[in-house]
């Protein structure tokens, strides 16, 4: 077994305390399946990759410096501390994580658990790959005037329409009778007024 003291794998800055038993990182890639009418089977696409999840086994047992309780407080500490109510990010240092990609994770879960061994403390730490993502806001005009919801369409039109759109096209013929009779009235009218003479 080797301890976490002698190691390099350390969270936000702190070495882990306890016996180290297993260190597990599952990376998968993201793939989207499509159903297809009349086909049995299914077109699969690559689409990204998941987060890596990273899982740390521990065994803790009183040393000289500190019992087991002080190391799971030290953990617990890590995970979530008083008044604590969003996950820290924090920087994950190991040879085995940086092969993998994640330098940078959130403390997702700790399970601990107490046997009738009560010289050990079981503890699993569950990591979760924390990469921010970069939002950056348009500036706006320096102007101050706002652009017309068009004005980026426009730019991408043709020069010959773009001409077409500035000349004067005209207006539609006015009418004076907005609400013509349909030729099924028209009809009906002429028939009454024969029938109406005999």
């Amino acid at each position: 077994m080797i301890y976490f003291d002698d190691d390099t794998v350390k969270i936000g800055g702190v070495i882990l305390p306890g016996i180290y038993k297993s260190i597990e990182v599952e990376h998968e890639a993201k793939i989207d399946e499509q159903t297809v009418e009349g086909s049995t089977s299914k077109p699969k696409q690559a689409t990204g990759y998941d987060d890596a999840k990273i899982n740390i086994e521990l065994l803790l047992i009183d040393s000289e410096t500190a019992t087991k309780e002080d190391k799971l407080q030290m953990i617990q500490e890590l995970f979530k501390t008083e008044g604590q109510d969003k996950p820290q990010v924090h920087e994950l240092i190991s040879a085995h994580t940086a092969i993998r990609g994640a330098k940078r994770v959130i403390i997702k879960k700790v399970t601990s658990k107490e046997t009738n061994k009560k010289d050990e403390i079981a503890v699993a730490i569950e990591l979760l790959q924390y990469d921010a993502m970069k939002i950056t806001a348009a500036s706006a005009s320096g102007n101050g005037r706002k652009k017309s919801p068009g004005a980026d369409t426009a730019s991408n039109l043709g020069e010959d329409y773009r001409k077409y759109l500035g000349t004067n096209r005209g207006t539609a013929p006015k009418q004076s009778e907005k609400t013509n009779l349909s030729p099924c009235l028209i009809q009906a009218g002429r028939r009454r007024q024969q029938n109406g003479r005999h």
